[in-house]
């Protein structure tokens, strides 16, 4: 079962809940009346931290419309078992008065069983409607859509097409009323205008002759990332949604799009951290779950930090011969795994806003690789400049940690500074290359390119790091460490 949320996440819903209750008690005729200025959101609030039986018995006192905007808006889990604990038909007559999408996605959550229930009570007409949305993929346009829109022919004139809008308002709502969209005799999309284009055109005018005849649309089986993509692009507040032939299926409304915004930005976030992707809210979603989601790539990253010691134990000979050495580590492997995520996260973004495919990986390392080494240069002068100071302001004395090492390296500041700084360029520049070329990689592999991560990459670059610094340390302590 969900836990409820505690009353100090919701202060005022939990101030507002005893009072709920005691109506429900003893007057729930007046629920609908002395609620009727909250927002269904806060309503939905409220109800949440009630038992889920009483939340029936609140939804039951509401006006159905009403009970509708506010089962919407209940967190899905706590909404499922609520919708549970009533009976088919009881549940049904709430239902029925959501929007279509909204209906189906409320099914959607249920199981099976529950859900073949409720459609049986649900009109013929809603559960025809119902039963062909939860037919599409709920991830792409077609899961998306509503079939709540507006549509008039292209031959009406304007005063004919305000009055089809108008009884059409009053039939029901709908939920894109704002765009109007113009068909042919089959229904094919024919063109759009705003409902204010619409009331603001002559008398007499054609809709055939008004309406934009550009129309951007999609077909139902688009991935929803790349609905909301269009969307964005075109600053549209309903994209339409048409089959094979053109015909208007339905509309994909701003409001769902910013869901799947939010959805998408949430679990990219996640697996930037290193993780899949949570399928519940962090707070509802169980240990177990949580373990199985973090547990695999920590794994893999702790086996890919393995070599990493392993890289740092074949040089071993090196730092009990100059342990100097040992101070800049971390500097070097910070350096590359920071330019990787860098570019990463870059490209990552790119590709989901569509500004680089696939083809584009050759432009990208071109444009990466003079960018790391530029970086790198830039973050190896800064190396160079502060070993030398530092040295020089210490006069002659190496410390490793609190450890004075004396006067033993006396004289060979200037190599070790070179080796920094040539180390630095070398792994911040194979840091920005690996870190832009991965998520091309994972995309090829049939992979999200998110799950190409900062940490990932850190990994990668962590052993590369290592060996790019002791190679440099070869060249310009060669040597001292023979």
């Amino acid at each position: 079962m969900t836990p409820p949320p505690t009353n100090s996440d919701r202060p005022l819903a939990a101030l507002l809940v005893p009072d709920l209750l005691e109506l429900l008690e003893e007057a729930p005729a007046s629920i609908g009346p002395q609620t009727e200025e909250l927002h269904p959101a806060d309503l939905a609030d409220i109800a949440e931290l009630m038992p889920v039986d009483r939340v029936g018995a609140l939804l039951a006192a509401l006006p159905k419309e009403r009970a509708a905007d506010v089962l919407e808006y209940l967190d899905e889990e706590f909404r499922a078992e609520v919708l549970e604990s009533l009976s088919a038909r009881a549940a049904a007559s709430i239902v029925e008065e959501m929007t279509p999408d909204d209906r189906a996605d409320v099914l959607e959550d249920l199981d099976e069983e529950t859900a073949d229930e409720i459609l049986s009570e649900l009109t013929p007409e809603a559960a025809a409607e119902t039963e062909r949305l939860l037919q599409y993929d709920p991830y792409t346009a077609g899961g998306l859509m509503t079939t709540e829109f507006v549509s008039v022919a292209e031959s009406l004139t304007v005063e004919e097409a305000l009055r089809a809008v108008r009884a059409m308002a009053r039939t029901g709502r709908k939920e894109a009323m704002y765009t109007v969209y113009t068909t042919d005799a089959a229904g094919r999309l024919r063109g759009v205008l705003s409902l204010r284009e619409l009331l603001a055109a002559p008398e007499g005018g054609r809709l055939s002759e008004l309406a934009w005849t550009e129309v951007v649309s999609v077909g139902p089986h688009m991935p929803q990332e790349e609905v909301s993509n269009i969307t964005s692009n075109y600053d549209l507040v309903a994209l339409p949604v048409v089959d094979d032939q053109r015909r208007l299926l339905g509309v994909v409304t701003v409001d769902d799009v910013i869901d799947v915004i939010q959805e998408e930005q949430t679990e990219d976030a996640q697996k930037f951290g290193g993780m899949e992707a949570l399928d519940e809210p962090y707070m509802t979603i169980g240990i177990f779950d949580m373990l199985k989601k973090r547990g695999g790539w920590l794994a893999v990253l702790f086996v890919g930090e393995l070599f990493t010691a392993s890289a740092i134990h074949h040089y071993e000979g090196a730092l009990d011969k100059l342990l100097i050495l040992s101070t800049f580590i971390p500097l070097i492997i910070a350096s590359g795994g920071n330019s990787g995520s860098q570019a990463t996260s870059l490209i990552i973004r790119a590709m989901a806003l569509g500004e680089v495919t696939l083809r584009d990986w050759w432009r990208v390392a071109k444009r990466e690789l003079p960018t790391g080494f530029s970086l790198g240069l830039l973050l190896g002068a800064l190396g160079f400049v502060r070993i030398t100071v530092w040295q020089a302001m210490a006069n002659g004395q190496w410390r490793v940690g609190g450890l004075s090492l004396g006067h033993d390296y006396e004289g060979l500041a200037t190599p070790i500074a070179l080796t920094v700084a040539t180390a630095l360029v070398g792994v911040v520049t194979f840091g920005s290359l690996v870190g832009s070329m991965l998520p091309f990689a994972m995309r090829r592999l049939g992979f999200d390119p998110a799950s190409a991560s900062a940490p990932f990459v850190a990994t990668l670059v962590d052993v590369s790091g290592i060996v790019i610094y002791f190679t440099a340390a070869t060249v310009f302590l060669g040597g001292l460490l023979l």
